[in-house]
């Protein structure tokens, strides 16, 4: 599970870079495009990614193995 939290914090830290170049008054309207593609893309990996999470959760809760949570 600590590779799927780096990999996420990866993410998060691409998405705070692209937010970034958006930011910039010379970035062209092409390059902002391409940039919100990307970050698109990062976006919907991350939230599937803790919504698989979120389901193991769940399934733990249900099955009584991680009342503790």
């Amino acid at each position: 599970m600590a590779e799927k939290e780096m990999k996420l914090e990866e993410s998060f830290d691409q998405l705070n870079h692209i937010l970034e170049e958006l930011e910039k008054p010379e970035i062209t309207l092409e390059a902002s495009f391409s940039l919100y593609q990307e970050g698109m893309k990062l976006l919907k990996s991350c939230n599937d990614s803790i919504d698989k999470v979120e389901k193991e959760l769940i399934v733990l809760s249900e099955n009584g193995e991680a009342n503790e949570l």
